[in-house]
């Protein structure tokens, strides 16, 4: 079963603020389960003791797996470390569960760097150095009231992928390449995408001006992300959008076009704390910066495909990769 892919809203959120405050309960904020597990910190958890013995926290994510996966592994981390976790993970669409780590509802969440830059505070520019493009958006977002911790190597970001037989046939392997290929044979590029991503100025119209590509709008076919895998997978398109953490890309052995000049935004995932909690509880930083310096695309596109793939629970997911990596086990 494949859970949707975040939407990428570009605009600022303030005026959605008071909005997305008063719907929070039809959104699942109003009530949320205790994470129960029978946890301890783990041989590699990188810290003595459990130093959030006593702790009151809640955890959220957005609705789509790899996010409901950070937001399990985020609890179960907090659990470990001997704090009473609430999991108000899965909420509807970005603005929702940024607003609760905003507002205090929640006290932290994983988040993605590009998100916080563009759609959070307004910029349409992205930072093209990843650990800048962090740097910026803690700086700007402590007016906020919200602290971001240093983020993962984990970047969720667009790109194009073909099936291997058409990467033979094409000989492409960078953005570029594709790009000389339209000049030189337009109708051997053939596109798959989402309809968003199809219209989006950081998506197929703002790509092509980068890049120069001469795409006829008659071999583009706009169609849902997980069809756009199948039908790359199958090559009834040259070239098909993905994501480049999701776990189908390894499962379907798509190949990833490089962005060899850096035109999508870094989307790295970092812990997103409401301030005031930190504060509270200094700790949660402690123990959460083993677990985010372990993950990166390889980790996601594998949690995310046992979910997706193969239809496994998510907090289970979460719960294995933290035990066989170390950073939990079973009490």
């Amino acid at each position: 079963m494949s859970i949707r892919r975040r939407t990428r809203a570009r605009r600022p959120v303030t005026a959605l603020a008071l909005l997305v405050l008063l719907t929070l309960g039809g959104c699942g904020l109003v009530s949320g389960s205790e994470m129960t597990d029978n946890v301890l910190p783990g041989p590699h958890a990188g810290y003595p003791g459990r130093p959030l013995t006593g702790a009151q926290l809640t955890v959220t994510s957005k609705e789509f797996t790899e996010q409901i996966v950070l937001g399990q592994i985020m609890g179960l981390v907090f659990k470990a470390a001997g704090a009473h976790v609430i999991d108000k993970t899965s909420i509807q669409g970005s603005i929702g569960a940024r607003e609760a780590v905003k507002s205090g509802t929640a006290d932290a969440a994983y988040e993605y760097t590009g998100t916080g830059w563009i759609t959070y505070l307004g910029h349409t520019k992205p930072v093209i150095d990843p650990q800048e493009q962090w740097r910026v958006v803690r700086d700007e977002d402590r007016k906020n009231g919200i602290v971001w911790l240093p983020p993962s190597k984990l970047n969720n970001t667009y790109a194009l992928a073909l099936n291997p037989a058409n990467q033979k046939k094409l000989g492409v392997h960078t953005l570029s390449d594709v790009a000389a290929l339209s000049h030189k044979n337009p109708g051997a590029v053939t596109l798959c995408v989402e309809n968003e991503f199809a219209t989006r100025n950081d998506g197929l119209p703002g790509m092509a001006r980068a890049y120069g590509m001469q795409i006829p709008s008659s071999n583009i076919r706009k169609m849902t992300g997980g069809v756009v895998y199948t039908e790359t997978k199958k090559g009834t398109c040259a070239l098909g959008e993905v994501f480049t953490t999701d776990g189908r890309i390894k499962a379907m052995n798509l190949k990833v076009l490089a962005d060899d000049k850096h035109f999508f935004p870094n989307y790295n995932a970092a812990p997103e704390i409401n301030a005031a909690s930190l504060k509270k509880y200094p700790a949660m930083a402690e123990v959460l910066a083993p677990v985010t310096r372990a993950l990166n695309n390889t980790v996601a596109q594998d949690l995310n495909r046992k979910v997706d793939v193969e239809g496994q629970d998510p907090h289970e997911v979460a719960k294995n990769w933290l035990l066989q990596e170390g950073f939990i086990k079973t009490g």
